[in-house]
């Protein structure tokens, strides 16, 4: 019986992180320091815990970053009016507005209000639209992530049927997207999908993202299928049962060290992606 390949995202992410560094490292000698800028609104301690990761990771890698911090009571024009802000400001080459916002924010004007060339968290609806028909520059980093640890261990796409559970604006939507256009065939599984688990039974790929811990049962699994988790649930527990279904897998994701290290490599990346972007636009005026 052939072993398990457990698909190792932090491996993954340090060869991103690699790449990233030396790209700053190009972009510092000929004047441009990549920037990132971070908006939290409230006090949310696990928001406060990733924008935190995300501020260190710049500074490792040779990024710099802002840290907005808003008070809970922020307004939806406020917090518009501070984005429009960092839209203008030159030093600036990416956003990301930490989610969730507090209840009164209209989020999605927020999203909306990020400049499509420094929307490197990929959550406008125009950055979807562009991935969607191939040709986006910043998809959503988990997706995106999760493509970068399927084409690392080079897993085969093409011709093959993907299902992806969950179907969330930023992760379930955007990375069946990409496997759409990987000419992967997708089906999309969500919380009113009847006979979910006769869908899984079927799929070559499960990306798992539905956000309820070990969602996905082993005697769903076909022997031979490759499982990529992107849940994180209370106590380091995936969306998938890990043990039920890793003599199931041909190659499946650990929780942690899956797709998150890899979300985070993927957002430094597109930031100096965006200043790359923005010193061309320089040179070729």
């Amino acid at each position: 019986m052939s072993k398990t390949l457990i698909l190792d995202g932090l491996r993954v992410a340090r060869e991103i992180h690699q790449q990233t560094q030396k790209r700053a490292q190009k972009l510092r000698e000929q004047g441009i320091v990549p920037c990132l800028a971070t908006v939290l609104v409230g006090d949310d301690p696990a928001s406060h815990t990733y924008v935190r990761m995300k501020g260190k990771a710049c500074e490792k890698y040779g990024l710099s970053s802002i840290r907005i911090q808003l008070p809970t009571e922020t307004t939806t024009e406020e917090l518009v009016a501070k984005i429009e802000e960092l839209n203008q400001d030159e030093r600036v080459h990416g956003i990301l507005l930490q989610h969730p916002v507090p209840s009164q924010i209209d989020e999605r004007k927020a999203f909306e209000t990020i400049a499509l060339h420094k929307d490197v968290d990929g959550v406008t609806s125009h950055g979807y639209g562009e991935v969607s028909m191939g040709f986006g520059e910043f998809p959503s980093c988990t997706p995106a992530g999760i493509m970068a640890i399927l084409d690392y261990y080079q897993i085969p796409i093409e011709g093959k049927h993907a299902v992806v559970i969950g179907r969330s604006p930023i992760l379930g939507k955007p990375a069946s997207q990409l496997l759409l256009n990987r000419n992967a065939t997708v089906t999309v599984c969500h919380s009113r999908t009847v006979d979910l688990a006769n869908h899984v039974s079927q799929a070559d790929i499960i990306i798992a993202a539905v956000g309820k811990p070990r969602f996905v049962q082993g005697d769903w699994v076909k022997p031979g299928t490759v499982i990529i988790d992107a849940g994180y649930n209370k106590g380091n527990i995936g969306d998938v049962d890990y043990e039920a279904c890793f003599s199931k897998a041909s190659a499946i994701t650990p929780v942690p060290g899956g797709p998150g290290p890899v979300t985070i490599a993927i957002l430094l990346k597109h930031t100096v992606d965006a200043a790359e972007r923005m010193l061309n636009r320089l040179v070729y005026k």
